[in-house]
């Protein structure tokens, strides 16, 4: 099963890449993504598809809230319970 920190480190990479204009913007694990205006709503439906796609798992509506897409420490747990669920 992928780790936490493997998790981490590829949504890191992913919001760097596909959000962040500004390449001196300094996000690490745990900056506020949503709250902080990194990632808006439709960034994180795209975000949430990405996880689907690349973990192959389901992401249920109901646990795709702002605050659990809040930062990559956070998204990373989410994504590691549901693997390990399935």
């Amino acid at each position: 099963m992928t780790d936490i920190p493997e998790i981490r480190d590829t949504v890191l990479q992913y919001v760097v890449q596909e959000y962040l204009e500004d390449d001196q913007a300094r996000v690490t694990y745990d900056t506020a993504l949503i709250s902080g205006g990194y990632v808006d709503s439709f960034s994180m439906v795209s975000l949430k598809r990405f996880l689907e796609h690349h973990y192959q798992i389901s992401i249920p509506n109901e646990l795709a809230s702002a605050e659990a897409f809040d930062s990559v420490t956070k998204i990373a747990a989410l994504v590691h319970e549901l693997l390990r669920q399935a």
